[in-house]
């Protein structure tokens, strides 16, 4: 009698395919979580920026803004954006630009900052208690940074705000930054941007590179008159901060606006 015993397995190959084809799996399954890491922050940050926003345009009620103000542009009120502080009928307290304003026991990560223009209820009739609204929803990722000051002192603020950027138009869809070399630093891909003139939105879609690196590129078409001066919140200061040249991630989480009657 044949007592021979018949022991089957697999073989080398077949574990050194199934090895492998359980290596490429897992390499895809990893990839997919920074992406999820960084969509679910996105969707956070966006929720956040929502209900600041709202939070920014009541107390721009509750505050009000002086339709009076001498800091209106003469002598049309239409032609560019003001500052809310510019134009509110009392002082702002600072911490009511942070959000969320209760005390916290850590520092506030969120703030807000609008710019106010005057719009017209008839071609050349500035409606008299009609003002646009633009609120921009920051992040401050570090409580060390320091920004760009919008008033032009060279002293650095603590919490990014809109800032003024010199730009002419070449081409439909296309503006240079025609203002002081580090300028160009404030705007990047992806950044938004307020038209000073008409308050109109755009994003930017690239920043050209090399000689062309002052040009950018905007996902709308420009109006008949082309900004002269666009709003945009640029990114930290880094060190020597004296040259006032900006790098990092962009604070500005999203811009909203609406019309307000006053």
């Amino acid at each position: 009698m044949n007592n021979k015993q018949k022991h089957r397995g697999f073989s080398l190959t077949e574990v050194l395919i199934a090895v492998g084809i359980l290596s490429v799996g897992m390499v895809f399954v990893a990839g997919v979580f920074p992406a999820a890491i960084y969509l679910t922050t996105v969707a956070t940050e966006r929720t956040i920026a929502a209900v600041a926003a709202d939070e920014a345009f009541a107390k721009i009620r509750i505050y009000n803004v002086d339709l009076a103000s001498p800091q209106w542009p003469t002598p049309d009120p239409t032609a560019q954006c003001v500052g809310f502080n510019a134009v509110s009928s009392v002082a702002v307290p600072a911490c009511e630009f942070e959000y969320p304003t209760a005390e916290m026991n850590e520092p506030n990560q969120y703030c807000w900052s609008a710019l106010c223009r005057r719009v017209e209820s008839a071609p050349g009739v500035v409606d008299p208690n009609l003002v646009q609204v633009t609120v921009f929803v920051c992040r401050k990722a570090n409580p060390n940074l320091k920004y760009p000051d919008p008033g032009g002192s060279g002293t650095p603020v603590d919490w990014p705000v809109p800032f003024k950027v010199n730009v002419v138009a070449t081409g439909s869809n296309e503006l240079r930054i025609t203002g002081v070399t580090g300028d160009k630093t404030y705007i990047n891909d992806g950044y938004t941007i307020v038209d000073d003139a008409t308050g109109r939105i755009y994003r930017v879609l690239e920043r050209y590179k090399a000689t062309n690196d002052s040009i950018i590129l905007l996902d709308g078409s420009l109006n008949s008159t082309p900004p002269s001066d666009v709003w945009v919140v640029p990114p930290p200061l880094v060190p020597p901060i004296a040259n006032n040249k900006c790098s990092g991630r962009h604070p500005c989480i999203a811009v909203y606006q609406k019309l307000i009657r006053f």
